[in-house]
């Protein structure tokens, strides 16, 4: 008798930490220490939060700051086959700006693509 429950709160201790690891991925922070374009929004210095919904590789990613929605924008999340340091993957635009192509998670083994297109994070992945 004992042993059914120890087995039971073995379990839903499992499972909470599960759900709690499964919560984990779909959020990240990061900074941006100059202006950066994502989706048509310029984001300026500052701290933001990541949050992105989806099955499967395709996800709608949420930039917030604070409790404000920044920015939406599609995205793709793609396998690393290593563990990656965190960075802010970006592209020198010709009229001078910077927009947002990527977010590296420092030590996880997965990044976000924000763009639709073969990328070099897609290519380091294979």
């Amino acid at each position: 008798m004992k042993f059914a429950t120890l087995s039971r709160v073995l379990v839903t201790g499992l499972g909470l930490l599960l759900s709690a690891n499964a919560l984990a991925a779909t959020k990240a922070g990061f900074d941006v220490k100059y202006p950066i374009n994502v989706n048509g929004t310029t984001l300026q210095a500052g701290h933001y939060n990541l949050q992105w919904e989806g099955t499967g590789p395709n996800v709608e990613v949420s930039i917030m700051q604070g409790k404000a929605l920044v920015a939406k924008i599609p995205g793709k999340v793609v396998e690393m086959k290593l563990r990656e340091h965190g960075a802010l993957l970006t592209q020198h635009n010709p009229d001078g700006t910077t927009s947002l192509r990527g977010v590296q998670f420092e030590g996880k083994k997965y990044a976000l693509d924000l763009e639709q297109s073969k990328t070099s994070m897609e290519a380091a992945a294979k």
